[in-house]
């Protein structure tokens, strides 16, 4: 009787997790999203280079966070990849007057020199991130030595706390989402797709103080810190429910929490 309970429970779980991802895994999302910005640009590279300056200042409000992505992307000339493959000193000291919250002009500048030295080492920011992996084959390796790698050019202490260490435990949720963006395809054209060497399944979920409480309610998640071990914890429940594409379900958590489910 108490399996038949368990597994009823799961059943409804996964028809809540379905529908959500049905809701919310379109289009009409991309508007109010972060991801809007790279979806502004029809390049590539450019797309690479503005989802990870967006995602990079990713917490808060999302009206906000949209908006300062939009400013960072005109701070650019609308152009954030050669931008930033050409970028000198003088272009940089213009990019010191930004600011979103803790994420100030110089740090904006750091990444760029960063992500200038990882665009000519490697041609690309996802150039990197997919031989990364295939290096590997472990994407928290990844996100370790992608880390390294961003920061092996010069650059102000003050900037490194704005690209999770999972060396230190961090839940690395912006990195992941990031990744998500340009890993996941499912032609619904929401996410992108253009990283074909990582697969799905190696992805994990973008854990934040919303998608946990969500987790934690809906019996994905025990661990009460939003760390690494508990982005593998939830990752793995959700693997449960779909091995080859668990974070798909970012979508299912997100629209919980608009859906107001843990007031229900």
């Amino acid at each position: 009787m108490e399996e038949s309970c368990r597994a009823e429970s799961r059943e409804q779980l996964r028809d809540l997790l379905e529908h959500l991802y049905d809701k919310y895994n379109r289009e009409e999302f991309i508007e109010a999203d972060p991801i809007s910005v790279p979806h502004s640009f029809s390049r590539t590279e450019d797309r690479e280079i503005a989802g990870f300056f967006a995602s990079t200042i990713a917490w808060g409000n999302r009206k906000a966070i949209v908006r300062s992505a939009h400013r960072m992307m005109d701070y650019m000339d609308n152009a954030p990849y050669d931008f930033v493959c050409n970028a000198t000193e003088t272009d940089l000291q213009r990019l010191h007057t930004y600011v979103h919250r803790t994420f100030n002009g110089r740090d904006f500048a750091d990444f760029v020199r960063a992500v200038q030295g990882v665009c000519r080492k490697w041609g690309s920011l996802g150039e990197m991130f997919q031989s990364l992996y295939e290096r590997s084959g472990n994407m928290a390796t990844v996100l370790s030595e992608a880390r390294k790698e961003f920061f092996s050019a010069e650059h102000d202490q003050h900037c490194e706390k704005h690209f999770s260490s999972i060396d230190k435990g961090a839940a690395c949720k912006r990195l992941n989402m990031y990744l998500r963006w340009f890993v996941r395809r499912d032609g619904r054209g929401v996410d992108f797709g253009l990283w074909r060497r990582i697969p799905m399944s190696a992805l994990y979920l973008p854990l934040d103080v919303h998608s946990g409480n969500m987790g934690r309610e809906l019996g994905l998640l025990n661990r009460r810190q939003n760390d690494w071990k508990a982005t593998e914890e939830i990752t793995a429940s959700l693997r449960e429910f779909d091995a080859e594409d668990p974070v798909r379900f970012d979508f299912s958590l997100f629209g919980a929490g608009i859906c107001g489910y843990l007031k229900k």
